[in-house]
């Protein structure tokens, strides 16, 4: 027999909402706390008709610190979603120290934790992780978050594509390429930060990000 497996949506950033399982939808695809919030909220909701899912959550750190810490907690951290319900996740600042001049970003992990299948069934278990950013943003940033991307520029290198992002704000690509050439995966770019691309194409530099609300910025274009 076919052993059905719950599929992972890999949802684009494009969009307004995103998943973490075939039932499992969340209110939004990243996380922006100004300073002075008290909480912030993120909505689940369990979109099946008769699974129930175990949600766990927590905040992460960027990788860069030793133990990964986040000045962040999470309540509920753990709670059961009925079928065809939604809970909203509340996310709160510690006040641990942070930078006041730049954002800072964290991860929120969610996992949805599918029933245990009966020792009968065919059926495997599937626990799906997904991350989304948190984006610390301190009041009275210089510039504006909206038009950050517009900032970043670019030069040629003897190793490909150089570009540096000289505002306090992270800028998430959505599309970056060189002479109509596209740079898979390009990621984000943190304030001050300068990345590097291999890339042996010539010709001018195009990109796109990702705003606040997830949706697509206009493309722009720089010569090289």
């Amino acid at each position: 027999m076919m052993k059905r497996l719950s599929y992972i949506m890999l949802t684009a950033l494009m969009v307004s909402s995103a998943s973490v399982s075939a039932g499992v939808v969340m209110g939004g695809t990243r996380i922006v706390y100004p300073q002075h919030s008290k909480e912030v909220a993120f909505s689940v909701s369990n979109m099946e008709s008769a699974v129930p899912y175990l949600i766990q959550s927590w905040v992460e750190g960027d990788g860069q610190d030793k133990n990964n810490a986040a000045p962040f907690i999470v309540t509920p951290p753990l709670f059961r979603l009925d079928p065809e319900q939604t809970n909203t996740l509340r996310i709160q600042y510690t006040g641990a120290p942070l930078p006041t001049d730049r954002e800072s970003v964290f991860w929120l992990d969610i996992k949805a934790i599918a029933p245990k299948p009966k020792e009968s069934s065919n059926e495997l278990q599937v626990n799906v992780k997904s991350k989304f950013k948190i984006f610390y943003r301190p009041d009275n940033l210089k510039g504006n978050a909206a038009t950050a991307w517009q900032k970043i520029t670019f030069s040629r290198t003897g190793k490909g594509l150089k570009a540096a992002n000289p505002t306090p704000y992270y800028v998430s690509f959505y599309r970056l390429s060189v002479g109509g050439h596209k740079i898979e995966q390009p990621g984000m770019i943190g304030p001050g930060e300068i990345r590097e691309w291999p890339v042996s194409a010539s010709g001018g530099v195009s990109w796109s990000a990702i705003n606040d609300f997830g949706a697509i910025t206009a493309t722009h274009t720089q010569p090289l």
